[in-house]
């Protein structure tokens, strides 16, 4: 079973959601809408986008069996009152379940984070609705993963056994980020590495349960190959780095990345730091800036054991995800390959 983890959706139009500025949809086309903030074109997409016979179309021809399907990141809705971002939440939420009514499409959850107390309360009707986890931005402003609220989610998406995936957004701008994408090909990696190490540093994972299933998003940033700078500085300057209990080396086992690096080298590094466990297949489909073929990387990488290999693919993923609620068609597929993993 080949499972893509990074994957969203965009749906074909949603009510207006009630300010200034908020996003909307303008459809070009039956196949081709733009999403615009006010009226500033924010990003121009396709029907794989909102469409699920396109979309399994596309898995069917890249080979993947199953996707996890996200919201896009701009409607999280941080920056507003919290009312407005349930709200917000409770749209797109219920919009997703009818794009992911194939039972290869499995949706995740979007909540309005900067609310604990509401954030655990949508995601509880999330779960009871049919989705199977959640997607959270990177950080709530200047709150960052550490921050109270935050860990009171994670505590409770451990409590009721929701993986979460940790996706970056609102990225800094600014000229010196505004050409060449910038704030994407730097800005991504960049805020994706300060929540690890908010998750590390700030101690987090002394916090959370360790049943807590946790990924972050492009291969986790730069995290990997600064991870020695950073596992020096807790050793030589505790007094300022973090209040983590042990070395960051210590967790590396309390999460998990996807495969969205591009280069063998940055995956075999990935793999040699997070462990042949700690790797799942991602392409952040259907947007321009992600891998296609999906899982082209993993399946020609040279290095790779056909054992490792099956984990990125698809093994990594089912202990992820869990049984899926609703997920019928997947449930014995996902009984009998985690029947033949060690540990689950």
């Amino acid at each position: 079973m080949i499972i893509d983890v990074h994957t969203h959706h965009v749906p074909k139009g949603w009510p207006d959601l009630g300010w200034p500025g908020a996003p909307r949809l303008r459809v070009d086309s039956e196949r081709e809408a733009v999403i615009l903030l006010g009226d500033r074109e924010f990003r121009r997409i396709a029907d794989d986008c909102w469409n699920p016979s396109v979309r399994l179309e596309r898995m069917d021809a890249d080979g993947v069996d199953v996707q996890v399907v996200s919201p896009t990141p701009v409607f999280f809705s941080y920056e507003r009152p919290a009312a407005e971002a349930v709200r917000v939440a409770r749209v797109f939420n219920d919009l997703a379940l009818e794009i992911c009514a194939s039972e290869r499409l499995v949706p995740f959850c979007q909540v309005p984070l900067q609310d604990p107390d509401l954030a655990c309360a949508e995601l509880d009707r999330c779960l009871a609705a049919g989705h199977a986890g959640v997607e959270i931005g990177n950080h709530v402003g200047d709150r960052d993963l550490d921050d109270e609220g935050v860990v009171q989610f994670l505590q409770h998406c451990a409590s009721v056994g929701a993986p979460v995936f940790v996706h970056p957004w609102d990225m800094a701008g600014g000229p010196r980020l505004e050409r060449w994408m910038a704030r994407w090909l730097v800005g991504m990696p960049a805020e994706t590495h300060l929540s690890v190490l908010a998750l590390i540093l700030g101690g987090v994972l002394d916090r959370v349960p360790e049943t807590l299933r946790l990924c972050f998003a492009h291969g986790g940033g730069s995290f990997a190959f600064w991870l020695g700078r950073f596992e020096n500085a807790w050793h030589r300057r505790n007094d300022l780095v973090g209040v983590s209990e042990l070395p960051p080396s210590h967790y590396l086992d309390r999460f998990s990345v996807d495969s969205v690096v591009f280069d063998e080298r940055a995956l075999r590094l990935l793999v040699d730091t997070m462990g042949e466990d700690g790797v799942m297949l991602g392409s952040d489909f259907p947007y321009p800036l992600g891998e296609s073929p999906v899982g082209s990387l993993v399946r020609r990488a040279g290095f790779l054991s056909d054992t490792a290999r099956a984990k990125l693919l698809g093994g990594n993923a089912i202990r992820f995800l869990g049984r899926q609620p609703g997920r019928n068609a997947m449930k014995s597929d996902i009984d009998g390959i985690m029947g033949g993993l060690p540990g689950t």
